[in-house]
């Protein structure tokens, strides 16, 4: 096999396809074995964010101090989340420390454990409490799982790979909807929704067992020979060695660093510091896009436009978590053909569209307090909340989870993952906890063209700052942004695009 020395580590243009056998996405069953098992965790993402949207119908009608008061509800929505920037931000080390593997283990029983205590709960307190537990998990999941998927995939396929966890995460949600509609008879209603979900977490937790270690991980801690037999899982015999090569070639710069990372030590260098503003950039502008919003209040926002039936308003928002999970898998299609740059773009142009559309839905509804839309209205704003998902589900959905598992060094990857997650969290955690009181101070109107403005900076900041990494190794990524560090303002190799300015 010939490989062209320009494709070796350190080199900054694709790789050629005459250097390698061509990979497809079905063609290695024992990544997708990987893929499928680590995506679990993004199950178990998807199903916590959309269950407790239904579920918070009946919650509300049990405990009346949770139906008297709004802040409450988006307290009980939101300790999830402020579970999930804690593990997120100590997801990092955790991942860099001590695996892939062990980190998600370790998701695993803090799932169990909330979704124990939110089924037994007594009171809004206890149920607060284990949302806080199962949030934890939830955290540490959405950095490992991006991460160990990313490590075990081809550079050609890794995109699509990484999106499949955000399928996941979609069929989570739709799960969630689907476990909501089975339950709506059954006593106990929300405990049944809430407690279920320790079973993806058990079946997880099993099969991760027999599965290795990430490689990079295991090559990063001289754990050579371990590494090398996953590779061999992976590659062909012709591709290994490349891959091989390239290993080595990061692990002796991360040995003659010296030292271990730190997050302060993202700070310091400047291609690292350019990394993370456009991963953690990424992460933020997805949440204040309102996806959250949707998934976590779609039943409520379904009954604001008229739809008053709880049993109508879950089969509604049943279709809308339909529509993501079928958005992603076109993600999926597309982020590894149409590159990532080109899928955000197109993606934000139709959520803008859409927002507006569902802005002018509820600038239609009567001015007395407590209206809701009439019917011609209430149709429109749910052609506006399907096509909201339709347009972000295979952009905005997966993109910020691949852009930030493959945009980082190896040394940093845990680290600037779970600092760019922690990021997701936070931007989901004020969304969350604002979104019912911003539409008592400015309406569903206001509060929808609110998400249409960030959705025009969101464009902005992909069109200025987000290099396309498609198809390029992990070093080739490094490259980039030791040359943006280097000559700003000047094109990246690989990038195509000019970042302006002297800092991030």
């Amino acid at each position: 096999m010939t490989i062209d020395k320009s494709m070796m580590p350190g080199s900054s243009g694709p790789l050629e396809a005459s250097s390698k056998k061509e990979i497809s996405f079905w063609s290695n069953k024992y990544v997708l074995g990987l893929t499928t098992t680590a995506g679990i965790g993004g199950l178990l993402f998807g199903y916590d964010t959309g269950v407790i949207s239904g579920a918070l119908l009946y919650i509300r009608d049990e405990f009346k101090a949770v139906n008297d008061n709004s802040v409450l509800q988006e307290t009980i929505v939101s300790m999830a989340v402020v579970g999930a920037m804690i593990g997120a931000a100590a997801g990092g080390w955790v991942n860099d420390a001590y695996g892939r593997k062990k980190a998600t283990l370790l998701a695993d029983v803090l799932f169990i454990i909330g979704s124990f205590v939110m089924c037994i709960a007594p009171d809004p307190n206890i149920l607060i409490l284990g949302r806080l537990f199962v949030g934890v998990g939830v955290g540490i999941a959405s950095v490992t799982a991006p991460v160990y998927i990313a490590e075990a995939a081809p550079s050609e396929i890794r995109g699509g790979l990484v999106a499949t966890n955000v399928l996941m995460i979609t069929g989570g949600q739709f799960l969630s909807y689907l476990v909501n509609l089975s339950f709506t008879e059954v006593p106990g209603t929300w405990r049944w929704m809430l407690g279920v979900a320790a079973i993806p977490a058990v079946v997880q937790f099993i099969l991760m067992i027999f599965l290795p270690e990430s490689p990079r991980w295991l090559y990063m801690k001289d754990k050579k020979s371990k590494a090398i037999a996953v590779l061999e899982n992976i590659y062909d015999s012709d591709r290994l060695q490349e891959e091989i090569d390239q290993l080595a070639d990061a692990s002796n710069k991360d040995s003659q660093s010296g030292k271990t990372v730190s997050y302060f030590d993202v700070l310091k260098s400047k291609e690292i510091r350019l990394a993370f503003f456009t991963g953690a950039g990424l992460q933020a502008f997805q949440q204040f896009t309102g996806i959250n919003t949707v998934m976590y209040y779609c039943p409520t926002i379904v009954q604001m436009a008229g739809f008053s039936s709880k049993q109508l308003a879950l089969l509604l928002s049943l279709i809308v978590a339909a529509m993501n999970a079928v958005g992603t898998i076109i993600g999926i299609l597309l982020i590894d053909k149409c590159g990532r740059r080109l899928l955000a773009l197109a993606s934000l142009s139709g959520v803008f569209a859409s927002l507006l559309i569902l802005s002018y839905a509820f600038s239609l509804q009567p001015k007395t307090l407590g209206a809701t839309l009439g019917s011609g209205a209430g149709w429109l704003a749910i052609v506006g909340l399907v096509l909201y998902i339709a347009f972000f589900s295979p952009g905005m959905g997966p993109v910020p989870w691949a852009v930030n598992s493959e945009i980082y060094p190896e040394a940093y990857r845990g680290v600037c993952g779970g600092m760019s997650a922690t990021v997701n969290w936070i931007s989901n955690f004020i969304v969350a906890q604002t979104f019912l009181s911003v539409v008592g101070l400015v309406g569903t109107r206001g509060t929808f063209l609110i998400f249409a403005g960030v959705s025009v900076l969101a464009f902005l900041f992909v069109l200025l700052f987000v290099p396309e990494t498609k198809g390029l190794t992990f070093e080739q990524v490094e490259r980039i942004w030791k040359e943006r560090a280097g000559v700003l303002g000047m094109s990246a190799s690989g990038g195509g695009q000019h970042l302006q300015g002297n800092e991030a």
